[in-house]
């Protein structure tokens, strides 16, 4: 027969709150392939942006190299990247205080 396991000291008191979330960022790069038509129509139908918002975000990534088109999770920032990979954009995602 085996002598029971001794229990931990369960006087000390554990913080369990969760760490804040933080927003993260989905950053799309111009690239030299996709037409800016193809990247509006991409933000359109991925984001469900309006016509305005979708060419706005394109022009910011074609003049300025790259735009922010979503924030929030980064789950939620990673699973768009991985989205913007296959419909072949450059995509990163980093934290929205950077």
């Amino acid at each position: 027969m085996t002598a029971p396991l001794a229990l931990p000291d369960q006087s000390e008191a554990t913080d369990l709150s969760a760490a804040p979330l933080e927003p993260w960022q989905l950053v799309v790069w111009n690239d030299p392939v996709n037409l800016m038509s193809y990247v509006a129509r991409v933000f359109r139908t991925y984001f469900g942006y309006s016509a305005d918002k979708a060419t706005a975000l394109m022009l910011a990534v074609h003049h300025d190299g790259h735009a922010i088109v979503a924030t929030g999770p980064r789950e939620t920032m990673e699973v768009h990247a991985r989205a913007m990979h296959d419909f072949g954009l450059w995509a990163t995602v980093r934290k929205a205080s950077e």
